[in-house]
């Protein structure tokens, strides 16, 4: 008996973002790089894009205009572990992280996770843009 490919223990699916083939077929990816692709998917998308699944998504979005401190920081962390944890039942979040990056209009989002099936431990820095505070003119 052959031992099982990683997409049999985790799944296959669609690129995202969605991606052709040169044959004109959709391209398929599996394993680990499905799972990214899912992360990436969920931290894209704000709760309520979606018509038919309003609760989908992170809630970080909310941050956006908030200004980059460690309340937001936090909160951001608090959204991504949650939204991953809900939406993501193939992963175990063991870490997330929010630090600001140059001047302060990205912040990277550092997720490391276990994949439950195969043990694997991984992680994906996700940037997550605001907009920064403007200064009070003199």
């Amino acid at each position: 008996m052959s031992e099982p490919r990683n997409g049999d223990l985790i799944g296959s699916g669609w690129a995202f973002p969605g991606q052709i083939t040169p044959g004109g077929s959709v391209r398929l990816v599996e394993g680990g790089e499905e799972i990214d692709g899912a992360l990436r998917m969920i931290l894209t998308t704000s709760p309520g894009e979606r018509v038919m699944r309003p609760d989908f998504g992170c809630s970080m979005w909310e941050q956006v205009f908030a200004p980059v401190n460690a309340s937001t920081l936090g909160l951001i962390e608090q959204s991504v572990r949650e939204a991953v944890t809900r939406w993501e039942p193939r992963v175990e979040v063991e870490q997330v992280t929010a630090a600001p990056e140059g001047d302060g209009s990205m912040i990277a989002i550092d997720i490391s996770y276990r994949v439950k099936a195969t043990n694997d431990h991984r992680n994906l820095v996700y940037p997550f843009y605001v907009i920064p505070q403007e200064e009070p003119a003199p």
